[in-house]
């Protein structure tokens, strides 16, 4: 077992110490890979070093490595080795995380840990409480079942939900599950920042009471995935004070900006939520999976998710020992609280504080960069860690149709050479390149050297 273990920690180091040197980009077909893969379940053992071999060749290289500095899509992962050994224990231990009394120690870690991050935010640590998820979207999901049951009760036939047209696809998933109808949903336009229009939403809001429908909750965006912006927060807390509607705040990409210099600023209002969503596995450097939810007052999670089955009820504590299975929809629930607090108490919270302030900052200077060229266009500028923009030379005379395909076929040429991960995304209604430079190994000559890659496809006209 040791020799085993140590041949698997070993692996794991030397991805670490080599993964700069890898390209980031990996690509494989269905065909491709049933062809390595594809087999049935076989009857007898194998020699599990064969096995482990087999899995280090074939699967371990078979995955983009979201963790390198020239990996710049979506939200990139650049995870710690602290937090990759803590979940390591986490499972080798096979830590039930559920209920109090089958671990007290890791419901007491999830306690304290909930406790560092709702100080971080400005919630009330005695009030206040939330749980660790799998990720964003299932934070999300246990919001908005809470705000329901807060503000509807069991009827929520009349009830309305706000968001904006930037808000993040697990949103609107999570609303679908819950079973609202589509004529209960109110997409609000963004104005031209890509942020909440208030004026929309106060027009909505009103016109959906004159109709007698239940205006129960807003979701606001800090740091929407495709420009990082952030919704006016205290303004549409304003709005949700006097409306008497449930605050969500979707923070999962943007919320750890708060501990970047100049941070609270950016993130003005988010201690005003009824709920906050935030990503641990996103900007604060953790594997995947670790998202939370955070919540003003934590009885109305209990009040949402408890139920007494008779086969729990042996294990029912006083008050004070909380028994997660009772604030969230997951009964079953890993240790996550353990590599949260593995990697805060290893690098301390300097450290985070650093890194995250490093990457706006590189944002930053990538803007400033590309606005020094005159075949860069700045569509969407640096804003906690995302910028977009697009090739469009000066002196051109594309149409709009061409440029679109032509920053279309660079990001195509870019991920097909696997030397980065650049892909596109769409602002009004132009094709662009977006940037999240989340990773603290990502440097300054990554991105000059990326760009300088696009520019040589750019260059080769075969696409217009």
């Amino acid at each position: 077992m040791k020799t085993y273990g140590y041949q698997v920690v070993d692996a794991i180091v030397a991805h670490y110490a080599t993964q700069n040197e890898k390209l980031p980009v990996v690509s494989g077909s269905r065909a491709e890979m049933e062809e390595l893969f594809l087999e049935d379940a076989p009857e007898k053992p194998s020699d599990p070093q064969q096995v482990l071999n087999f899995v280090l060749d074939e699967v371990m290289t078979k995955s983009n490595i979201v963790s390198h500095p020239k990996s710049y899509s979506f939200v990139p992962g650049p995870s710690n080795y602290i937090s990759a050994m803590a979940d390591s224990l986490a499972s080798g231990f096979n830590i039930f995380s559920g209920g109090w009394q089958a671990s007290p120690a890791a419901a007491e870690m999830e306690i304290v840990t909930m406790n560092w991050l709702l100080k971080m935010f400005g919630f009330p640590q005695k009030k206040g409480g939330g749980i660790f998820t799998s990720g964003g979207s299932m934070a999300n999901l246990t919001a908005l079942v809470t705000a329901r049951k807060v503000k509807c009760g069991d009827d929520f036939s009349n009830a309305v939900i706000y968001l904006s047209d930037q808000a993040h696809s697990s949103n609107i998933k999570a609303i679908r599950v819950l079973g609202f109808r589509k004529e209960q949903i109110r997409i609000i336009p963004t104005d031209s920042e890509f942020k909440f229009s208030l004026n929309k939403l106060k027009n909505a809001i009103a016109k959906d009471r004159l109709e007698g429908l239940q205006p129960f909750c807003l979701i606001a965006t800090a740091g929407t995935t495709n420009t990082g912006t952030v919704d006016p927060l205290s303004d549409i807390a304003k709005i949700c004070k006097k409306e008497a509607i449930w605050f969500h705040i979707d923070g999962a990409y943007g919320g750890f900006a708060i501990l970047a210099d100049n941070g609270k600023q950016m993130l003005k209002g988010i201690e005003k939520a009824d709920s906050l969503t935030i990503d641990p596995h996103k900007w604060f450097f953790q594997p995947y999976e670790i998202g939370c939810l955070l919540i003003k007052n934590h009885k109305w999670l209990k009040g949402t998710f408890t139920e007494k089955p008779e086969y729990l009820r042996d294990i029912e504590g006083n008050t004070s020992e909380i028994n997660f299975y009772d604030h969230g929809i997951e009964l079953t629930r890993r240790f996550r609280a353990l590599k949260f607090y593995m990697s805060v108490k290893t690098f301390g919270m300097e450290a985070f504080r650093k890194a995250i302030t490093y990457n706006v900052k590189l944002a930053e200077a990538t803007e400033s960069f590309l606005r020094k060229s005159p075949d860069w266009e700045i569509i969407s500028p640096a804003t906690l860690a995302v910028i977009n923009f697009r090739y469009n030379p000066i002196g051109n005379k594309l149409s709009e149709k061409k440029l679109d395909a032509l920053n279309q076929r660079i990001s195509q040429n870019v991920v097909d050479s696997k030397q980065a991960l650049l892909v596109t995304t769409v602002l009004n209604g132009q094709v662009v390149l977006r940037m999240c430079l989340i990773n603290p190994r990502t440097t300054l000559e990554d991105v000059k050297e990326t760009i300088a890659l696009c520019e040589t496809f750019a260059e080769q006209k075969v696409f217009v």
